[in-house]
């Protein structure tokens, strides 16, 4: 029983504390955009990576392969 009187001003004091940390991440605008970080999960930049590799595998099509030397000159 005398643990109670340790518990609940731990309790209250820690109440507090969660309360003050709300009001400051509403007060230093922490919930001001909700919804942007999970659509930028969903639009992420894999079309561009997608479209640098095409961009790299289509210029090696049109390089000549290193092997292509002539035979006919000496």
């Amino acid at each position: 029983m005398n643990i109670l009187y340790l518990l609940i001003p731990l309790s209250l004091m820690l109440l507090s504390l969660a309360v003050w940390a709300f009001f400051w991440a509403v007060k230093h605008d922490q919930f001001e955009d909700l919804e942007g970080p999970a659509w930028r999960i969903l639009f992420d930049d894999d079309d561009t990576c997608r479209r640098q590799s095409d961009e790299h595998s289509s210029s090696d099509l049109l390089e000549p392969p290193s092997s292509s030397k002539r035979r006919d000159q000496p």
